[in-house]
C-alpha cells in the first residue's frame, strides 16, 4: 500500500474513533498519522512521500499568505478613496514544464484577488498575468518565480 492511502486510512481510522467525520478531524488524524509514519519511515525504505507532503504544506502556508496580504491590499483600494490601483499585463518565463505544474500555478496565481491569469503561451515558456497593482513589472515577474512557481515545482516534482 502506498504511504499516502495509508496516510488517509489512518486519518479515517481517527474519525471513526471520535464518531465524528468534519474536516479538522480528519486534518489532526492526517498530522498525526503523518507523524506516526515518518517515525517508522525506516521500515518503508527511501520514498519522496514526507518530503513532498511538507513542500505541498508550504506550498499552502504560502499560498494562504499571500491570499491573505492581496485580499487585504483589495480591500482598501475598494474602501479608500481614490485608487492606487496600477493594473499591467506582464509576461512571465516559465521554469516548470509540465502541463500540470502550469495549470496549478495559473490556479493560484488567478485565485489571488488581484491578480489573474490570462493565457500560457502556445510553447508553454510564458505565463501572461494581470496584476491589479503592478508599479514595477520586474518586481512582479521574481515575486512569481521565486514565490509559486518554486513552491509549485518543489511539491509537484
Amino acid at each position: 500500500m502506498k504511504l499516502f492511502q495509508l496516510n488517509l486510512l489512518f486519518a479515517g481510522g481517527w474519525c471513526a474513533l471520535f464518531g465524528t467525520f468534519d474536516l479538522g478531524t480528519f486534518v489532526w488524524g492526517f498530522l498525526l498519522a503523518f507523524a506516526a509514519l515518518s517515525l517508522s519511515s525506516p521500515m518503508f525504505g527511501q520514498t519522496a512521500y514526507f518530503k513532498r507532503v511538507l513542500f505541498a504544506a508550504r506550498l499552502g502556508a504560502y499560498f494562504l499568505y499571500e491570499l491573505t496580504v492581496s485580499g487585504l491590499q483589495v480591500a482598501s483600494d475598494v474602501v479608500t478613496p481614490g485608487h492606487r490601483s496600477r493594473p499591467a499585463i506582464v509576461a512571465v518565463p516559465l521554469d516548470i514544464e509540465e502541463p500540470i505544474q502550469i495549470t496549478v500555478l495559473a490556479n493560484l496565481i488567478s485565485l489571488t484577488p488581484g491578480s489573474l491569469s490570462l493565457d500560457v503561451s502556445p510553447d508553454g515558456k510564458t505565463l501572461y498575468v494581470h496584476e491589479m497593482f503592478c508599479d514595477d513589472p520586474e518586481e512582479t515577474r521574481r515575486r512569481i518565480k521565486t514565490g509559486f512557481e518554486r513552491l509549485v515545482s518543489e511539491a509537484m516534482q
